[in-house]
């Protein structure tokens, strides 16, 4: 496997060592990827993020402590109204979320497990001939990038060039967010997004073109991205999985420790 990225040396050098049981550094790291986006408070009470993404998981509400849930619908439908959203309901929310949701109308869409993995314990596996892994900064490539993850990640192929420039954007603000493109015959063909602000590394957007998939790619892009973790100082790396994915981070090491329930209101009733 070929790779242009090159870390420049352990950056979190000194920080608490975590375990794949910490639950709430994995949490607060997904919230900053998310919030991120729309550079939003990612420990606001209620934590509302809206980025006009055209995504269920890129505008939404990410926890609620300590704050009257009516208050904290309220003031989400009205900040939201108009995307396409999602709640979050995990460990970092108070007890008894999910009820107060469905009592106030809403439907639970998806439940994702929150997966995490020692990096000191990683299994290697075989990659793909021929599979060069690139580290993406410049518009093209990141154009490539987005068209590679669009159909896998259900986003519409003509709004590639928006989220191109939203992904420049981000990496403007937050340089150690790391995008990997996986090459093969001269085409981006797998996809991986790796957030190191945090205390853990949390992995995003890991996909395959349909054409090129069960050939190991994003197993490849899984393990550069928790090679590019450890180089930085990390510990642990955390995930959410699909379905179809979470078979391949079983393999590598990655354990589920927890998990999310996103739940959507009727939009016709937010008007």
């Amino acid at each position: 496997m070929g790779s242009n990225f090159r870390a420049s040396g352990p950056r979190h050098v000194g920080m608490t060592r975590h375990s794949i049981d910490d639950l709430e550094p994995q949490l607060a790291a997904n919230r900053r990827f998310w919030t991120g986006w729309a550079g939003d408070d990612p420990d606001a009470d209620p934590s509302i993020y809206r980025s006009d993404i055209p995504h269920v998981l890129f505008n939404g509400v990410m926890h609620v402590r300590n704050h009257p849930f009516d208050e904290a619908v309220t003031e989400a439908k009205q900040r939201l109204a108009g995307s396409s959203w999602a709640w979050w309901v995990g460990g970092d929310s108070d007890e008894k979320v999910a009820d107060h949701l469905v009592a106030h109308g809403a439907e639970q869409i998806s439940q994702m497990p929150v997966m995490a993995a020692d990096l000191t314990d990683v299994v290697e596996l075989p990659i793909p001939q021929g599979l060069t892994i690139r580290h993406v900064t410049d518009r093209p490539g990141m154009r490539d990038l987005v068209n590679a993850y669009a159909g896998p990640l259900g986003f519409p192929r003509d709004a590639a060039d928006a989220m191109a420039e939203r992904h420049m954007e981000y990496l403007s603000r937050d340089p150690e967010l790391i995008h990997l493109a996986g090459v093969l015959d001269g085409k981006t063909v797998g996809t991986a997004v790796v957030s190191l602000s945090g205390d853990v590394a949390a992995l995003y957007c890991i996909a395959t073109d349909e054409n090129y998939r069960r050939r190991g790619v994003a197993t490849a892009l899984t393990l550069e991205s928790l090679r590019v973790a450890r180089s930085a100082g990390l510990d642990v790396a955390t995930l959410q999985a699909s379905a179809e994915g979470r078979p391949v981070y079983e393999r590598i090491g990655f354990r589920t420790i927890s998990h999310y329930r996103l739940f959507q209101f009727d939009p016709a009733e937010e008007h």
